[in-house]
């Protein structure tokens, strides 16, 4: 018995001290374009992360789109993905990945009063409407990305079909104008920070906006699979509740100046042409981190009519907001 009792301290300290010693979940979020992914301003703002290097480690991970993503995400390189609406269905559907859930918003496209994607063609060119295309080529940064999903609509609604009626190419979003401008391609996909560039409005004009096309568009999602989420579930709300900490730190208006600093230090784009960030020319975004769930049914069903998924996804047994809920408690 004297020896039980002498060994229960012992125990108990070694239980403490290999507590204190665990290592920090790792969970790495993704990127498609900086500022308008979250994930490119969470690490600006390390105060706020309040849980990082504690619960949780955070890496923030470029990728050059959202159908780049389905590979990462398959190959569990990447914890929290900002799926959008197009990617999340071919995710589910044709890259198998069943256990995939929506975890939060990230920001929605088309809401009234706010920003939406914009399709240029050149300002002196021959296309005034949208059947003028008919013959002509057409980009976009990825077969199947969010918004070559409305551009692709709206051609379709117009009696537009690709490679029967049009030529589809690929370019990265920061090298739409050039293509445009260089006449590599008669119509660009524009998205922010993009659509502001003073070059792009001088010689390009607007042909239709992602909003005619689709309406309100819940764009961009977070995701993580679900057996990331059981296995890891304090960590994530843990960083769930420093996301909304910071999400509403930028939305706070008087944050703006040091917001738009942040802005042009991770794109090296002066300072004054970021006035729209964080305001009412910037995507809709969601201080409570909650998606537009309506949206996001119409938008995949959307990707489905265009072929890129061969039947309909019901997105509500592909989400689990109660982590995001959980979080948002915490804060009040």
């Amino acid at each position: 018995m004297r020896i039980l009792k002498l060994a229960l301290p012992f125990l108990a300290a070694t239980f403490v001290a290999g507590t204190a010693l665990a290592e920090p979940v790792k969970i790495r979020v993704s990127y498609v374009v900086a500022p308008s992914d979250g994930a490119s301003l969470l690490l600006e703002k390390p105060e706020l992360l309040k849980h990082n290097g504690k619960s949780y480690a955070l890496e923030v991970v470029r990728v050059n789109g959202t159908p780049a993503l389905v590979q990462a995400m398959a190959a569990n390189e990447i914890e929290i993905g900002n799926h959008s609406y197009s990617s999340l269905g071919i995710a589910i559907q044709n890259a198998g990945m069943d256990d995939l859930r929506v975890i939060s918003d990230q920001f929605q496209d088309g809401v009234p009063g706010r920003s939406t994607t914009q399709y240029f063609v050149l300002k002196d060119g021959p296309i005034q409407k949208v059947e003028d295309l008919k013959g002509k080529v057409v980009s976009s940064n990825a077969a199947g990305a969010a918004v070559d999903i409305a551009m692709r609509a709206m051609l379709k609604q117009h009696g537009l079909e690709d490679k029967r009626d049009y030529t589809h190419i690929e370019a990265p979003l920061p090298a739409q104008k050039a293509m445009l401008l260089e006449k590599k391609t008669d119509l660009i996909c524009s998205v922010v920070p993009f659509q502001y560039d003073p070059e792009l409005r001088e010689k390009g004009r607007v042909l239709f906006t992602q909003r005619d096309a689709l309406g309100i568009t819940q764009m961009i999602v977070w995701t993580a699979r679900k057996s990331f989420i059981d296995k890891n579930r304090a960590a994530m709300v843990d960083f769930m509740e420093d996301a909304l900490r910071v999400v509403r730190w930028y939305l706070d208006p008087k944050n703006h100046d040091e917001a738009v600093a942040i802005a042009s230090k991770l794109t090296k784009i002066p300072p004054d042409r970021f006035p729209w960030l964080f305001t009412d020319k910037d995507y809709a975004r969601n201080g409570n981190l909650m998606p537009d769930m309506k949206a996001l049914q119409a938008n995949v069903d959307a990707t489905q009519e265009l072929g890129f998924i061969k039947s309909k996804v019901d997105v509500g047994k592909f989400t689990d907001l109660s982590l995001v809920q959980e979080a948002a408690a915490r804060l009040k």
